[in-house]
């Protein structure tokens, strides 16, 4: 009897611990959550936003429930979008980009893999397409181009390699060569 008692305490003490373990882990990951949802990644020369991403093609080709937030991938998105805009505009040049629909590269197919889980598909039948809106503005605040775009890489899987652990690798690239062939940037960087 008093092996069986320790055995429960022992349970409970560990059953507790893992109650914390998880409530500390559901914490840091809001935390995460909200961090991405504050933080502001556009500099003095360029600002990306985006439209309501639950219109997103991406969230009606299959966003399953283990698939990241679209925040998470939006502000990826930005981050590219700055910083290689920011090499490429003459000084005074303000960028405004908005990012309007995202259909990542690939397709969440349910009940594959051991897990019976939902895992990204990654085939050339579906290709990286991002919509945006853009202005480009002079330094006396006068538009010098503005526009919409429909980016697609149909050959995104037949083009170079890329970084194979860098997430979103596929849009991050098509995004980074609109930008160079939009606003001129001869070289790679």
């Amino acid at each position: 009897m008093e092996n069986e008692m320790i055995k429960s305490v022992g349970n409970r003490k560990f059953l507790g611990g893992l109650l914390v373990a998880a409530l500390m882990c559901s914490a840091s990951l809001s935390a995460t959550a909200r961090d991405v949802d504050k933080k502001d990644y556009n500099s003095d020369q360029v600002s990306v936003t985006w439209n309501d991403p639950a219109q997103f093609s991406e969230l009606h080709y299959g966003f399953q429930f283990q698939q990241p937030k679209p925040e998470v991938w939006l502000t990826e998105f930005q981050k590219t979008l700055v910083k290689r805009a920011d090499h490429v505009l003459k000084p005074g040049q303000h960028l405004s980009i908005t990012i309007t629909d995202v259909k990542l590269a690939g397709r969440v197919e349910p009940f594959h893999g051991a897990g019976a889980s939902d895992i990204r598909v990654v085939k050339s039948i579906y290709p990286p397409e991002i919509e945006l809106s853009f202005s480009l503005t002079g330094s006396d605040g006068q538009v010098l181009d503005s526009g919409e775009r429909k980016l697609r890489d149909i050959a995104f899987l037949d083009r170079g390699s890329v970084n194979r652990s860098e997430a979103y690798r596929f849009e991050k690239r098509m995004l980074k060569e609109w930008v160079d062939k939009e606003f001129g940037r001869k070289s790679a960087g």
